[in-house]
């Protein structure tokens, strides 16, 4: 149900109308869903109707109209306004909306750029493509998140490890093994054209999604780890020389640390790592001085995995080109949450994995420009890539198929097609808008908890959490977490040498996406909280 269709009904006075559980849930998150489960409807309804008419209006005329013949009806007390929200809010309270956040009428959710029934005028618009973001209607396409763990609901916040799949995905998998099974490319029947087809639209639609000049400039690969030892292990391996440097970060995951590495034992090369300040963020200046004549290529991430930083690619590309290095960016953890334009970055390399863009495991893709890619000697040999094939020489393909040797995964590939399409449909900048205000509430809610440290406190974040907590072990937390469902990940997640530059070798890791609400974040919150009041208790 929409506002429009809210706006469309007609209210029947004299009615006694009667609403199912799942209409009123659906009638709060449209009119109140700036509401955390933290917040006492009761007491705030009344002065928002007050400055939202409209909103009033909608509630008004949807409770004039019967539902399920089950549910207790909501009943207004009298003609008036007030009393019907009034009613709404008592009939809420019996379906368990309770505060959960125990603030007492206070939070912190409010942000100052932000006010209740506020749209943003680029998401509200008649004319724009995409429709206003609706976390409660998003949720609906992901059949997961409706398992219950130890008894409660999930509450998935482990999304920075993998995301969870909507149901369109699941669906087009299926769909692919019932009616388009085949291999590619190399037969003359039927479903071996629906496979190439649903394969080669895929790679079109990867080509779309990152802004590639060219769906020849997309290679499938299993993930980000093996986009990146491809190339390292093809063109690194062709460039890379004895003195040569390889230019890193901190903020790396481990996937882009040990390939460089191998690459600099196997060649003599040396890896040169740029440092990050207090903050989490990359040191510009620092990570100039580390060019020389002898630099050849800078591999990088754009969203730091375990710290959620935004590093400022852009930047850190035109520095290495103005040096004459090659770059390759990291996107894996940067897909799922903002728009990717390779073009506009103008990286030599772009990598990202499917399982952390809702997409299925096993499947990744590599961009690569053109001239780099057909300029590069494959990795792999075998079929698919070959265009002639006699004992004493192999003749190869261009890219993209040059890199793609043997049978590669196919059906996760046409579901990473899904999963973009997907994507595309909610608009990146509506998934991006949502999981900031998300992303923001959450550290001000971590930030009440006493004896917990936030490790990554950049101004330009991503929506990941890492935290320790004094008197825990990252494990006793993650297993605390666990028992109230919430799935987070605890550990050094893959990325040692950022945590240690920090002082520890581990943190608990909660990680947003768009399909996660502010009630969730506010039973993260609690659960720490009241891990923290326990201990505190016991040492008294």
């Amino acid at each position: 149900m929409t506002t429009s269709d809210l706006d469309n009904r007609h209210a029947s006075p004299s009615a006694a109308p009667a609403l199912s559980a799942e209409q009123l849930e659906r009638m709060a998150n449209e009119l109140f869903s700036v509401l955390p489960g933290g917040n006492d409807v009761a007491a705030m309804t009344a002065q928002q109707a007050a400055e939202h008419p409209r909103a009033l209006n909608c509630a008004t005329r949807l409770a004039g109209q019967p539902g399920s013949a089950e549910a207790a009806p909501i009943v207004p007390d009298a003609p008036g306004e007030d009393e019907m929200l009034k009613a709404l809010a008592r009939q809420m309270k019996t379906l368990d909306h309770a505060p959960l956040n125990g603030m007492s009428g206070s939070s912190f959710y409010f942000l100052d750029e932000i006010r209740p029934f506020d749209l943003h005028p680029e998401v509200s618009s008649p004319g724009n493509a995409h429709p206003p973001f609706d976390v409660h209607a998003v949720r609906r396409d992901f059949p997961i998140l409706r398992e219950r763990v130890n008894g409660r609901p999930l509450i998935w916040l482990d999304n920075a490890a993998t995301t969870q799949k909507p149901q369109c995905v699941i669906d087009r998998i299926a769909h692919f093994y019932q009616h388009e099974n085949s291999n590619i490319h190399r037969a003359a029947h039927e479903l071996a054209a629906r496979a190439t087809d649903a394969y080669e639209a895929a790679r079109d639609t990867v080509a779309r999604f990152l802004h590639a000049p060219s769906s020849d400039e997309i290679v499938f690969v299993r993930g980000t780890t093996e986009a990146i030892n491809l190339v390292a292990k093809s063109w690194g391996r062709q460039h890379i020389d004895k003195d040569d440097e390889i230019i890193i970060t901190w903020l790396e995951h481990h996937a882009n640390i040990v390939p460089w590495q191998q690459l600099c034992v196997e060649t003599g090369a040396r890896l040169r790592v740029a440092p990050v300040d207090d903050d989490g963020q990359v040191l510009l200046d620092e990570y100039e001085k580390l060019f020389s004549s002898r630099t050849r290529l800078v591999a990088f991430t754009q969203v730091s995995n375990a710290l959620g930083t935004v590093t400022p690619a852009r930047q850190m590309v035109e520095i290495a080109h103005r040096h004459g290095a090659r770059v390759l960016v990291d996107g894996a953890q940067a897909v799922s949450h903002m728009r990717v334009d390779v073009q506009a970055l103008d990286c030599d390399w772009y990598v990202f994995s499917g399982h952390k863009i809702f997409g299925p495991t096993g499947i990744g893709a590599v961009y690569g420009k053109r001239d780099v890619f057909n300029g590069t000697a494959p990795w792999q040999g075998g079929g698919n890539m070959i265009k002639d094939v006699t004992f004493e020489h192999t003749q190869y393909h261009q890219a993209p198929t040059r890199f793609e040797a043997g049978t590669g995964n196919i059906a996760d590939a046409v579901g990473l097609g899904a999963a973009l399409e997907y994507m595309e449909k909610l608009g990146m900048e509506n998934v991006g808008r949502y999981e900031h205000e998300l992303l923001v509430y959450a550290t001000r809610g971590l930030k009440t908890i006493p004896g917990l440290r936030l490790i990554g406190t950049a101004a330009d974040k991503a929506s990941v959490l890492s935290f320790v907590l004094e008197g825990f072990t990252t494990e006793e937390v993650g297993s605390a977490l666990n028992k109230a469902g919430i799935a987070v990940r605890s550990g050094h997640h893959c990325a040692q040498p950022i945590l240690r530059r920090f002082g520890v070798e581990g943190s608990v890791r909660p990680s947003l996406a768009f399909y996660n609400t502010f009630q969730e974040v506010d039973v993260l919150v609690e659960t720490v909280r009241t891990l923290q009041s326990r201990s505190t208790n016991l040492k008294y």
